[in-house]
């Protein structure tokens, strides 16, 4: 089973409501879809979006990444010597982890297919049915109290809220009005995407604790590269901390636990560079006894369903942040994994399960 083609496709897919964080505001998802064709005929589907304020990959860099560095370099390789071709991926360039993930999520998708599994199972099919939880962007704090309310009453009762875009009293007083619209039943977690300084974290989190606002854990407090401000932060509060951005390799997770900089991993293909290396990095954590989340970018459901099937493969992981697809206004393929409000789950088809890309948002191919 040798790559025969490697094609790409361009996709734009509006937003219903823009999407705001410290780092970012999106109205439109962008993305390159990638397409692997193995002389067999089976067909492997990955998914890149560029997301330029985390990971510094743009439409063009991973287009060039894709077909101008990694394509050359694949074609003709035998998918049954897959590790090869992991090494060939992650050894061709420096950086570029959006591309490599979805070549990677491609090549994953080819051998669940010949395996006659969905990847899933072929990763180790740990459970067969997740939970997501849905992110409250950075409003006002009365427009995202309403929409906490609205995502509760729409059946999510795990709640990621977007803060670290002002001073803290308004981030504090973002959490005290979604408590007291969305009540006390509902679970809060906070990602301040890097925007606080490791201080004024510290202050933000224990007036948060001395109020009573029941935080399950904060993401990432501080900038990436503060890892020595990240174990401050953790060393100085109650409230559990997660680590994102400062974590894309397994080497990254190994700095973190080392130091016990964080009590949480986020995970993410984008940032990790695909499945292949998430694994290693929920293996390690998991030898520190420290739990993972996997996470997303805006993605659409292809690259989401890849997500997916790693995250439910693994016992480590034990939080789920995957709904991007469920703010576009429609979806990328036909086929992946299913809602069913906060639950998600998949069919019995091998690998990822899709059965074709939706035309209607195909800008170019290549």
């Amino acid at each position: 089973m040798n790559i025969q083609a490697i094609e790409t496709y361009h996709m734009q897919i509006p937003l219903h409501t823009p999407f705001k964080t410290a780092l970012r505001t999106v109205t439109v998802a962008e993305t390159i879809i990638v397409k692997i064709t193995a002389d067999n005929g089976i067909t492997g589907w990955g998914e890149a979006p560029p997301t330029h304020v985390i990971t510094g990959d743009s439409l063009a860099s991973i287009q060039y990444a894709i077909n101008g560095i990694l394509k050359p370099v694949l074609l003709g390789e035998s998918l049954l010597h897959y590790e090869q071709v992991f090494e060939k991926i992650h050894t061709s360039l420096v950086g570029n982890m959006s591309a490599k993930a979805a070549v990677d999520m491609a090549v994953y998708d080819c051998i669940a297919q010949e395996a006659d599994m969905p990847l899933v199972q072929l990763l180790g099919g740990y459970t067969d049915a997740i939970e997501t939880d849905y992110t409250v962007s950075v409003n006002s704090p009365e427009q995202m109290a309403a929409d906490a309310l609205t995502y509760n009453n729409n059946g999510f009762d795990v709640l990621k809220i977007k803060v670290g875009k002002d001073d803290i009293n308004k981030d504090i007083a973002r959490i005290q009005a979604i408590r007291k619209r969305a009540g006390n039943e509902i679970t809060i977690r906070l990602d301040a995407n890097q925007g606080w300084e490791r201080k004024e974290a510290v202050r933000a989190i224990r007036k948060m604790e001395d109020l009573g606002l029941d935080i399950e854990l904060i993401e990432q407090p501080v900038k990436r590269y503060d890892i020595a401000g990240l174990k401050y932060v953790t060393d100085n509060t109650d409230t559990p901390i997660m680590a994102d951005e400062s974590v894309f390799s397994p080497l990254d997770a190994r700095h973190v636990l080392e130091q016990r900089a964080a009590d949480f991993i986020n995970i993410k293909l984008m940032k990790a560079g695909g499945i292949h290396q998430a694994l290693k990095i929920a293996g390690l954590a998991e030898v520190y006894g420290v739990k993972c989340m996997v996470g997303s970018m805006i993605e659409t459901k292809l690259g989401i369903t890849a997500a997916a099937h790693f995250a439910a493969s693994q016992p480590n992981v034990t939080r789920y942040d995957f709904d991007a697809p469920l703010m576009l206004t429609g979806d990328s393929i036909e086929g992946g994994i299913s809602y069913q409000k906060n639950k998600i789950t998949w069919g019995s088809r091998p690998g990822l399960g899709i059965e074709k890309l939706n035309n209607d948002f195909i800008v170019s191919s290549n």
